[in-house]
């Protein structure tokens, strides 16, 4: 998702939830995204992702973007689409996982435990690296929108 401030675009990024990556900030963030479902197609993966991530939904006409592949070997597919949405009342479904690590007991924690708008300098930075080319894309989608 992104949304225009100031004449500029600003890009919607998911911080990972997580014990790992609690204190983490740059290359810890990402668009909302997720495994496809037996029998659905990528964008309505897409859209039930976000809200499954975020707790909202998102409609629009959606652009296509160039798939990625991020360095563990996954292939992401992913779409633009103007909107907005109030970042302070986001709600994440959970993953369990032990935690503390070896001890057995099992924890929840939200798959996103924050999310912001960012300007695309700052949105590259924080970014997964392998999810920069996006921003890129977009910026230039917009650029020549405005052309």
């Amino acid at each position: 998702m992104y949304r225009i401030r100031d004449g500029k675009p600003q890009v919607l990024l998911a911080h990972l939830g997580g014990p790992y990556f609690k204190h983490k900030d740059e290359g810890s963030w990402t668009i909302p995204k997720g495994e496809i479902a037996d029998g659905e197609g990528r964008l309505e993966a897409a859209r039930r992702e976000f809200a499954e991530e975020l707790g909202t939904g998102v409609d629009g006409p959606f652009l296509p973007l160039t798939p990625i592949t991020q360095k563990g070997g996954k292939v992401v597919h992913a779409w633009a689409v103007e909107g907005d949405i109030d970042v302070t009342s986001i709600k994440s479904n959970t993953f369990p996982m032990e935690w503390p690590p070896r001890t057995g007991r099992t924890a929840y924690f939200p798959e996103v435990d924050r999310a912001e708008f960012f300007d695309v300098e700052t949105a590259r930075r924080k970014i997964n690296p392998a999810q920069v080319a996006f921003v890129d894309e977009l910026e230039e989608l917009l650029k020549k929108r405005r052309e």
